[in-house]
C-alpha cells in the first residue's frame, strides 16, 4: 500500500459532513438562538466572540490532534503521563456519560417529543423514560460498528439534518419575524465577552479532542497511513466542519435576534426555537424543528459514545467494546432522566473549570517546536491557567470566594470578562521556560568542583 495515499475530495468531503454532524449537537442548536434574542443589535460582536470558542477552538483542537497523530491522552502526556491519565478521563466523563451524552438525549426528548404530549401528561415521568430508552437504544446499535459511522452519519444523516436545518433557516431569513430589539443583561456592556464565555457551552473544543481519534481512525480507513497526510486530511475536513457550524451559528443567532418582539422574551434557546419554528411554518414547523434537534442530538450522541467507548476500551482491554458501550447508554439515559435544568446547572462549573486548561494545553501544543518541547513549560501553563479557573469554577457553583475575586479583579486583565486565567498561563509558560533552559544548562555545564 503507497503510505504516501491522499484522500479523495469525495471522502474528504464525506469525513467533513460526518465531523459537522458530530458537533452539531444540542447546545449548537440552543443557544446561538438565546444568544441572538437576549443580544439583540449587539448579535454581531457578540456571535464573533461566541464562535471563536464554538468554532475556531474546535478547529484548532481538531488540527492539534491530527498533527500529534494520536489521542487526547497523547497530547496530554506532553504534560505528565499521570496528568495525561487524569485529565483525559475527566473529559472522556464530562463529555461523555456525566453530562454531554446525557444532554442529548434530553434535549431531543423537550424538543422533539415533548410538542407533541397532551398538557395532562407528565412529560418528566414515564414519556422521558420509554424516549431516552429508544434514543439510547439507536445510539447503541449506531455504535456498534465504529467503522461503518463514516458512511452512516456522513452519507445518511448529515443530508437529512442539513436539509431540515436549511428550512427553518430559509424561511427564518426571507419572511424575518422581526426587527433585533435592544440588547440585554451583560450582551449590552460586554457582548463579545458574553458571547466567547457561552461558547464554552457548546463543549465542542473538548468534543474535538475527543472526537480526533474518529476523524483520524476514519482517514485510516481509507487507506491513508502517511502522517502528514493524515494530518492534511484531518485539517481539510475540520475547515468543512466548521465552515458548516458557524453558518449554523449565525444563522440560529439572526432567528433569535428577530424573535423577541414576535415571541417575547422567552427562557431558553429550545423554546425560541420552538416558537419561531411554530411563526414560521405552524405545526409542520414544530413537527420539522423536531426532527432537527433529534437527528442533531443523535448524531452527537452516536459519536460520543463511541469515542467512549473506544477510550474506556483501551483502559479496560479485557472487556468487550460491546459492553462498555452498553453500559454507557444505560448509564447515560438514567442520568437524561434527571431532567435538561439540572444538568446544565451542574456542567457550566464542571466546563469553566476544564475549558482553559484544554484551551492552554492545545495552544502551547502549536509551540512545541518553538519551545524545544520542554514538559516545564506545559505544566507552568496549565498550572497557571488551572489555579484560575478553580476559583472561577466555585464562583459559578455560588461558593463565596468574593476575596479572592477583588484581588484578581484588580491584579489580573481581563478577570471580569472571564478569561483571567490567560496572563497567569502565559507568565507560568515563561517560567516554566526559564526552569528547563536553566536545567539543561547545568546538566551541560556541570561545576567543576563537584565533580
Amino acid at each position: 500500500m503507497n503510505s504516501k495515499k491522499a484522500l479523495t475530495m469525495k471522502d474528504t468531503l464525506t469525513i467533513g459532513l460526518m465531523m459537522f454532524a458530530l458537533f452539531l449537537g444540542a447546545g449548537n442548536m440552543i443557544f446561538p438562538p438565546a444568544l441572538g434574542q437576549t443580544a439583540g443589535t449587539n448579535v454581531w460582536t457578540a456571535i464573533i466572540g461566541f464562535l471563536i470558542t464554538g468554532v475556531g477552538l474546535p478547529l484548532v483542537g481538531i488540527i492539534a490532534i491530527g498533527l500529534t497523530g494520536g489521542t487526547l491522552r497523547d497530547l496530554s502526556s506532553r504534560v505528565h503521563p499521570k496528568f495525561a491519565f487524569v485529565f483525559t478521563s475527566l473529559i472522556y466523563l464530562a463529555i461523555g456519560p456525566f453530562f454531554g451524552i446525557p444532554r442529548t438525549g434530553t434535549v431531543a426528548f423537550e424538543i422533539g417529543a415533548k410538542p407533541f404530549l397532551a398538557e395532562s401528561v407528565n412529560p418528566n415521568g414515564l414519556p422521558l423514560f420509554i424516549y431516552t430508552i429508544i434514543f439510547f437504544g439507536i445510539t447503541f446499535w449506531f455504535a456498534l460498528n465504529p467503522t461503518k459511522l463514516v458512511d452512516r452519519i456522513g452519507k445518511i444523516l448529515t443530508p437529512i439534518l442539513i436539509t431540515v436545518i436549511g428550512l427553518i433557516v430559509f424561511k427564518g431569513i426571507f419572511s424575518p419575524m422581526g426587527d433585533f430589539s435592544a440588547p440585554k443583561g451583560d450582551y449590552a456592556s460586554t457582548p463579545f465577552f458574553t458571547g466567547f464565555i457561552n461558547g464554552y457551552l457548546t463543549m465542542d473544543a473538548i468534543a474535538a479532542l475527543v472526537f480526533g481519534i474518529i476523524i483520524i481512525n476514519a482517514v485510516k480507513s481509507k487507506g491513508v497511513t502517511d502522517k502528514k497526510e493524515i494530518a492534511k486530511a484531518t485539517t481539510k475536513a475540520g475547515i468543512i466542519a466548521v465552515s458548516g457550524l458557524a453558518l449554523v451559528y449565525l444563522s440560529l443567532a439572526y432567528i433569535g435576534a428577530t424573535s423577541r418582539g414576535a415571541l417575547g422574551e422567552l427562557a431558553n434557546g429550545g423554546a425560541i426555537l420552538t416558537g419561531s419554528a411554530d411563526l414560521l411554518f405552524g405545526q409542520f414547523g414544530i413537527s420539522l424543528l423536531a426532527v432537527a434537534i433529534t437527528f442533531a442530538c443523535l448524531t452527537t450522541s452516536i459519536g460520543l459514545v463511541t469515542a467512549c467507548g473506544e477510550y474506556f476500551k483501551s483502559l479496560l482491554p479485557n472487556v468487550s467494546y460491546k459492553l462498555i458501550i452498553a453500559i454507557l447508554c444505560v448509564f447515560s439515559a438514567a442520568v437524561a432522566n434527571v431532567g435538561l435544568t439540572q444538568l446544565i446547572n451542574l456542567t457550566l462549573p464542571v466546563l469553566i473549570g476544564v475549558y482553559p486548561l484544554a484551551i492552554a494545553l492545545v495552544g502551547y501544543s502549536y509551540l512545541h517546536r518553538q519551545f524545544g518541547g520542554h514538559r516545564e513549560v506545559y505544566i507552568g501553563g496549565l498550572l497557571g491557567a488551572g489555579i484560575i479557573s478553580i476559583f472561577d469554577a466555585l464562583k459559578q457553583m455560588k461558593v463565596d470566594i468574593s476575596a479572592v475575586a477583588e484581588v484578581f479583579s484588580v491584579i489580573l486583565p481581563l478577570y471580569d470578562e472571564g478569561i483571567g486565567w490567560i496572563v497567569p498561563s502565559i507568565i507560568g509558560a515563561i517560567i516554566g521556560y526559564l526552569v528547563a533552559r536553566t536545567r539543561n544548562q547545568s546538566a551541560e555545564n556541570p561545576d567543576p568542583n563537584e565533580a
